[in-house]
């Protein structure tokens, strides 16, 4: 058991699902409320010795806490910028790559959002990978990667199946949490 295994168990949490096995996926960040939802996340992929990224606004990327961002896997994105395709470019970063993780939060805030992005599901299809669902759950204190979504055809299916998962779990703020509306009723 490593430190990050350790800290963990020591403030309480659980950890839920053993996906060290992949290589390359999208992994979906939800519910991102708070900013422990990163540092709890993290001590789990470090207990899991997983490889992992992380898009990240470019306005973080200040110094001296640039070089911690990059050195934990974070990627700088320019959200303004819609000149460059953050689809095409993190799709080709999986495709090069032995061995890529990139984590999203399709809430793209820890504010309250009822239309999720969708780049992590175009990201996923262009470069051939699965779709990860991790979570942190408050009211169980656990955290984990612990869905796999294969299929990645119909964006509308692959939202219906988020849905049902992360309906069952409990941010560290549940009023800044919504599951992207557009999908609830299918």
């Amino acid at each position: 058991m490593n430190l990050s295994a350790i800290t963990l168990r020591l403030f309480g949490w659980t950890i839920i699902g053993d996906y060290t096995h992949i290589k390359k996926s999208v992994v979906v960040m939800a519910p991102h409320t708070s900013n422990w939802d990163f540092v709890i996340g993290k001590l789990y992929l470090s207990a899991m010795g997983m490889n992992n990224h992380t898009l990240m606004k470019k306005e973080a990327f200040f110094f001296p806490l640039n070089h911690l961002l990059t050195f934990l896997g974070a990627i700088p994105v320019d959200r303004k910028n819609k000149a460059v395709s953050l689809v095409q470019q993190a799709s080709n970063r999986i495709k090069r790559s032995k061995e890529f993780n990139i984590f999203i939060a399709p809430e793209g805030t820890r504010k309250l959002n009822i239309r999720w992005k969708k780049g992590f599901f175009y990201i996923a299809q262009e470069a051939n990978v699965p779709i990860a669902l991790s979570f942190v759950d408050y009211k169980k204190k656990e955290v984990g990667i612990a869905k796999m979504i294969k299929e990645t055809n119909k964006i509308e299916d692959v939202m219906k199946e988020i849905n049902e998962f992360y309906k069952k779990i409990t941010p560290k703020h549940p009023e800044s949490f919504v599951l992207d509306n557009r999908y609830i009723f299918l």
